[in-house]
């Protein structure tokens, strides 16, 4: 990954594919869907570990604007292409009508593997994310970067949640894909490793013994890409509207500019620290932007409290990367909710109305389509 700018940027959504009709996820779709899809709309779309799921991966990015043209364009262009196949493309952390028993998971020998060695925590693995990857200077070590960046994911999380709902039933979280994705081995927040180097012989230590076959195994919230020169967030949920995906996006390569040019700014590494973030996580999955927040001193801090600090730190590489446009819909989200707060808000209507419990998910994945790709949007054909 690499381009002319700095801190350049890359975004990847992970999607479900759905059945319009039943509203129910598919259960196999047809290989020639991801053949036409690359053919058509480039290699920026890649397969998933289940059949249900496709992702999209951005270009390289310099510009945010340039960034909502191409992800707009490329949504659009997946959901006409999925729509010739009798299937509609659905952004979120879950899909409040998955059941995971009815799933077929993508028939590549890696996917394969992945089933073969983890079971049934693959054979579950109905969630998808939001990643993105921030490109740094040659000199910043990305790991020591990524440490400073920590305290600072459970707040990405909370802007995200997308996933209330699991197996059919409201979960109580904001986030179950969080506590789904929990399940897997080297999830979640990472250790706090001196740099790169250290974090490469751990790798090489787990490559040596088998566990994995390279540091792409390392599932983290937050790392360095194996594959880029970038520090890749991984903690967020899959956002149904694209303006919060650039949002979040925005601040994390503003705030991964404001580490790499302050490394004075560390804060403290060790493993309070760290089970700290990893409470705060727990906070943010579970009650979303109503989170409160702790520091090692006690101090509680309202996640929308948290945001407002976050955006002052980084308000001069927000103008100098031209993010303030970008940032400016983070208001959005905290005046209106995340998708989490929509879904059950909808679903919490219905039942409220005298509507089953299938019937009010049916609604929330009626309003999840059209919130993916709005009308308006699907209207306009890609260039």
């Amino acid at each position: 990954m690499s381009a002319q700018c700095d801190y350049s940027f890359g975004i990847e959504e992970e999607f479900f594919l759905v059945r319009p009709h039943s509203r129910l996820l598919a259960t196999q779709v047809p290989a020639r869907l991801l053949k036409r899809a690359r053919a058509e709309l480039g290699e920026s779309i890649e397969s998933e570990l289940l059949q249900a799921q496709i992702e999209i991966a951005s270009p390289v990015q310099c510009d945010p604007a340039q960034a909502r043209r191409q992800l707009g364009e490329l949504r659009r262009g997946l959901a006409a292409l999925a729509h010739e196949h009798g299937l509609a493309l659905l952004a979120a952390g879950t899909h409040p009508l998955g059941q995971w028993r009815e799933q077929s998971p993508t028939d590549k020998p890696r996917y394969r593997q992945l089933v073969e060695d983890f079971q049934i925590v693959a054979r579950r693995s109905q969630v998808c994310g939001l990643h993105v990857h921030v490109q740094l200077p040659d000199d910043v070590d990305r790991v020591q970067a990524m440490n400073r960046a920590m305290p600072w994911l459970p707040l990405l999380l909370a802007l995200s949640t997308s996933s209330p709902f699991w197996d059919r039933l409201n979960s109580g979280l904001m986030s179950y894909r969080q506590a789904m994705y929990d399940e897997w081995p080297r999830t979640g927040i990472p250790d706090f490793f001196a740099g790169e180097a250290e974090y490469d012989a751990f790798a090489a230590l787990l490559v040596r013994a088998g566990a994995i076959g390279d540091a792409g195994s390392l599932w983290w919230a937050i790392r360095p890409s194996p594959n880029f020169p970038t520090v890749e967030l991984r903690i967020s949920d899959a956002c149904t509207h694209l303006d919060d995906s650039l949002a979040i996006a925005a601040l994390f390569r503003c705030l991964m500019r404001h580490i790499s040019r302050h490394p004075a700014e560390a804060p403290p590494c060790d493993a309070g620290t760290r089970r700290l973030i990893d409470e705060n996580r727990w906070r943010a999955k579970r009650s979303g932007l109503q989170a409160e927040f702790f520091d090692a001193s006690g101090r509680i801090e309202p996640a929308l409290a948290q945001l407002r600090r976050l955006r002052e730190l980084v308000a001069d590489d927000a103008a100098a990367l031209d993010c303030t446009a970008a940032l400016a819909h983070l208001d959005v989200i905290a005046e209106r909710g995340t998708s989490a707060h929509a879904q059950l808000a909808i679903y919490r209507e219905r039942r409220q109305n005298g509507a089953s419990r299938n019937t009010a998910l049916k609604a929330v994945v009626d309003w999840l389509l059209q919130a993916t790709v709005p009308a308006a949007d699907a209207d306009t054909p890609p260039n």
